[in-house]
């Protein structure tokens, strides 16, 4: 059972997709298009042109079929009449969910988890990123070997194999799906070791890491403290890899590492499956937190990373929060009528007001991008970093005027 799925034809055409959200009294009707705008620039990322979002309001999804009657009639009229190739659910989707919900519209769906991980599938590169995105994938698609069985019937063009055939299919492919989920542990649990054994070997120097939302500009700041090629782009989840190099700032040398961008309901198997990319988080001294101060949202991704942090025991790191891309929010201070953004300036300095005496955090305003500010930041990094290392070296302050 092959169970790696294309997200682009192979003739060249886009695949197109309908994004499908709930209005709930949990989510408002503003937080549902802000979270579907998100869950374009994900389905955009693995190369699916969004034609269409449908909303509903209910308190609850329905448990059959996440959506009412009527809204499910909607969608699947429209999927029939443009040939729609994937519908995307903005919340994880149940089994039976899944399973009724592909019947119904004669099309691939996709929930959220299943959106992100095949995100990351395509981003990771090396062996430990693979295996563990691999092992997070598999997990994930256990339950739920109903759908993909079904799907792989229709692939085959079979109609008749639904009965006693199909079960024992799913069956066989339930076993081999397990005993690949062992294999994959073991060989993460030696990338483990390996891992582990290179963090000890480094040393008694300071290490800084880089966290914050995905798409924040954290692959940015890294080309620029570390002066080397760091692969950044406008897309969400451009680093998966963590990547690790070795900084000076005022004679202090340091590692900085550019670790994977948290977002809104991250899979669990995804942040169980990554745990030893996120122990350089863990392991750091100091953490650099990201921010796009540009986003309409920016307080909120602040919030599911600090709630990310605690899941992985490491919130009460001494921070930096950097609200960077200054240049945007400056823009659109001057051309935006909405009323987020009037007294912006003001509302800013409130902000970093709030974070730095309830919070406890250092805070600057930067434009990575720009290259605006980066020496106030570089003095706050470089303090923080001297506090560390001279706790290191208690000798380091008096040497360092010989």
């Amino acid at each position: 059972m092959h169970l790696r799925s294309d997200t682009l034809k192979h003739n060249g055409k886009e695949e197109t997709a309908v994004l499908v959200a709930l209005i709930s009294r949990q989510q408002s009707e503003e937080q549902t298009r802000e979270y579907l705008e998100e869950l374009a620039f994900l389905a955009d990322t693995l190369g699916m042109k969004t034609v269409k979002t449908v909303t509903q309001k209910l308190d609850n999804p329905d448990v059959a079929t996440f959506v009412g009657k009527g809204k499910l009639e909607e969608i699947k009229e429209y999927v029939k009449a443009m040939n729609v190739d994937k519908v995307i659910f903005d919340d994880d989707l149940s089994p039976s969910q899944l399973r009724n919900l592909e019947k119904v519209l004669k099309t691939t769906i996709f929930d959220r988890s299943l959106l992100i991980l095949e995100i990351f599938l395509k981003r990771a590169k090396t062996s430990q990123a693979r295996t563990q995105v691999e092992l997070a994938r598999y997990q994930y698609l256990l339950p739920r070997l109903t759908r993909m069985w079904t799907h792989l019937e229709r692939q085959r063009g079979g109609t008749g194999t639904r009965g006693g055939a199909g079960e024992k299919e799913i069956e066989t492919d339930r076993r081999m799906i397990r005993n690949q989920i062992s294999v994959l542990k073991k060989k993460l649990e030696k990338i483990d070791k390996q891992k582990t054994t290179q963090r000890k070997s480094r040393g008694n120097i300071t290490r800084v890491a880089l966290v914050g939302y995905t798409n924040v500009g954290k692959s940015t700041l890294m080309t620029l403290l570390s002066k080397s090629d760091v692969f950044a782009e406008n897309k969400l989840f451009a680093t998966v890899d963590s990547t690790v190099r070795k900084v000076v700032i005022n004679n202090i040398p340091f590692l900085l590492s550019d670790t994977v961008g948290f977002i809104r309901k991250l899979p669990h198997t995804l942040v169980e499956s990554f745990k030893s990319t996120l122990d350089e988080i863990r392991e750091a001294d100091i953490l650099l937190h990201v921010v796009d101060v540009s986003h309409s949202g920016f307080e909120e991704q602040i919030e599911i990373v600090h709630k990310t942090l605690a899941e992985i025991d490491a919130a009460n790191k001494p921070t930096i929060l950097v609200f960077n891309k200054m240049d945007l929010y400056r823009h659109m201070l001057e051309t935006a009528d909405d009323p987020v953004y009037l007294n912006g300036e003001e509302n800013l300095e409130l902000i970093r007001k709030h974070y730095a005496t309830r919070q406890n955090f250092i805070t600057v305003c930067i434009s990575a991008k720009k290259n605006e500010n980066l020496e106030e930041f570089r003095e706050k990094l470089g303090e923080e970093v001297k506090k560390r290392h001279t706790a290191i070296y208690p000798n380091y302050l008096k040497n360092e005027y010989y």
